[in-house]
């Protein structure tokens, strides 16, 4: 028998249509993948010719848990110049990809019965170990009349003695949705009012459209208690290369480093190597894919806006739409089914993310124009 604490850990629906799409695939369906977050450029030639000169060099052993010394020395850097804030080495620990970061601080900051506001919808990943780590998960409701980002006054409602942590992803998956300077503001004065700490979640901060990306290490009085989870994955196209990062304190850095020790041991050095190499190295293929982002952005929302029962924001950030569907008559779940089955088109129910998903679907655009033209006539042609 499985320990009990297995029934409150959840998944990642994404991987689940994924699946079900490659099925109808090989079964001999067309189908139009918008379902998965991921960049579908590939990894810039120099980053890929850091890997194999350091896999040459002999950075195939283990390193430190934390990360190779001139590995994190270079992260650090990164972080202080492009958040205009001084951080050290000793602030950095590297994992494998940034969901260990996710992982590893909740476990180590949440206890039982420890309140966790976290946003929803949301990356489910968020809710799903809290709830594993014993925690009592509390959303906090992005809503479209908001363009999806957090309403302060209802924040403050709440938190309460019991909260030791709140979650906050700006660009936001699912929605797009972008943190201000004064939502940031508001969100540090309570965390510093209720003891709280932050872990703002910034993988998406270089995929940015409108204005320019707010990080809570903008607001210095959030340094003491925030945890910067930021990753190579989005920015750089390295989904499969699995890394990411984790900037905060000295001494919850350490712990970090100790559950990393007992868990992945450490992350691979030439793939650190080849993440060094993306952050000093040049900077034009990520700023070409943003660029192309932008347009395909602007290709589906309007595409979505001329069908019947569909109304979609313009998001300002990362690579989704999040179109509300109640126009439709369809619950999410059923139009998310319907749209695979009767058109080929794989996108995502509202509802994967949080209950306030609710008569909404995400679609990721990070597909070709002509795919996204595609799906957006099939969609129109079975609605």
């Amino acid at each position: 028998m499985l320990a009990e604490r297995m029934k409150r850990l959840g998944t990642e629906t994404a991987f689940e249509v994924l699946a079900k799409a490659k099925a109808m695939e090989a079964a001999g369906r067309e189908v139009v993948h918008l379902e998965i977050g991921e960049p579908d450029f590939d990894t810039p030639k120099h980053i890929i010719d850091a890997a194999v000169k350091a896999l040459r060099e002999g950075f195939t052993h283990y390193g430190p848990s934390a990360g190779l010394t001139e590995a994190r020395e270079v992260f650090a850097e990164f972080i202080s110049k492009d958040r205009g804030v001084k951080v050290g080495p000793e602030n950095v620990v590297i994992t494998p990809g940034a969901k260990p970061i996710l992982f590893f601080s909740i476990i180590a900051l949440v206890g039982e019965g420890d309140e966790v506001i976290y946003p929803n919808p949301g990356f489910p990943i968020y809710e799903s170990v809290i709830n594993f780590a014993g925690g009592k998960a509390v959303p906090i409701p992005l809503r479209e009349e908001n363009d999806f980002s957090i309403d302060i006054d209802e924040l403050k409602k709440l938190f309460n003695e019991k909260t030791k942590l709140i979650i906050i992803n700006s660009p936001q998956n699912p929605t797009g949705g972008v943190l201000s300077e004064e939502d940031m503001k508001g969100i540090v004065e309570l965390a510093q009012k209720y003891d709280a700490w932050i872990l703002s979640d910034e993988v998406y901060s270089k995929i940015i459209y409108d204005g320019k990306h707010v990080s809570a290490f903008d607001i210095p009085e959030a340094m003491e208690r925030t945890i910067l989870l930021e990753g190579h994955s989005k920015t750089y196209a390295m989904t499969g290369w699995r890394l990411g990062y984790g900037v905060m304190p000295i001494e919850l850095a350490e712990q970090i480093a100790k559950l990393q020790t007992n868990s992945t041991s450490c992350t691979a050095s030439f793939i650190q190597r080849a993440g060094m190499a993306a952050l000093t190295g040049p900077q034009d293929d990520s700023i070409k894919m943003v660029k192309e982002f932008k347009a395909r952005r602007d290709l589906i929302v309007d595409g979505l806006n001329e069908i019947p029962g569909f109304k979609c924001l313009r998001p300002r950030g990362a690579f989704y739409v999040f179109p509300n569907i109640t126009g439709t008559g369809r619950k999410s779940k059923e139009l998310e089914e319907y749209l695979l089955d009767k058109a080929g088109v794989a996108g995502l129910s509202g509802t994967s993310f949080g209950s306030y998903g609710e008569g909404y679907l995400r679609f990721s655009y990070a597909n070709s124009q002509e795919n996204i033209r595609k799906a957006l006539a099939k969609i129109k042609e079975v609605m």
